[in-house]
């Protein structure tokens, strides 16, 4: 039964060793495009954007808030034909005291609730930092930049994403309804 639960969850679900994918179920195939098998031994940084993005998120990973080895967010991810699209990611380590030698992670297309709008690396920081609440200069501390550089970015997000007012570029980005 645990295998079929695996299997068939409605979630993608993927079981991580240093980052390279042991086994995954057929949600997660089919979010990111085509069968559970061609995954195997796959780095995960194959589906993120970039590099960078990869380096990034195994960064915040290895910060002390990260330390409870649960791990959660929405992100932009890349499908196997190239397409960009929003996922929300969800990990739990099971060597919290060694957070990418062996965990369990699902990933939820969410997509079809918010635009894939193409965004530098730093402005989908100052998204999700955003998103999540933080003020510009909270965001500036996290990302050693100044809350005007942090105010710049989210100017240019409200541009990309047609957005009059912050609460409206939040709602945009969490695909909350206006």
């Amino acid at each position: 039964m645990t295998d079929l639960a695996f299997e068939f969850a409605p979630v993608g679900i993927a079981l991580l060793d240093q980052r390279v994918i042991q086994r995954c179920n057929q949600q997660f195939a089919e979010t990111f495009g085509g069968d559970s098998s061609s995954y195997v031994g796959l780095p995960i940084a194959e589906l993120y954007p970039s590099r960078e993005d990869f380096q990034r998120i195994g960064d915040r990973l290895r910060q002390p808030d990260a330390q409870s080895g649960h791990y959660n967010d929405e992100r932009i991810m890349r499908r196997r034909n190239g397409d960009l699209f929003w996922c929300r990611v969800r990990g739990r380590s099971l060597t919290p005291e060694h957070h990418f030698r062996s965990g369990v992670w699902s990933f939820a297309d969410i997509s079809d609730d918010r635009p894939v709008v193409s965004l530098t690396p730093r402005e989908r920081d100052v998204a999700i930092l955003t998103c999540r609440g933080l003020s510009a200069k909270e965001i500036g501390a996290e990302l050693n930049l100044s809350y005007r550089t942090i105010e710049t970015h989210r100017a240019h997000l409200l541009v990309k994403f047609s957005a009059r007012k912050l609460p409206e570029l939040v709602a945009k980005l969490t695909g909350m309804p206006l």
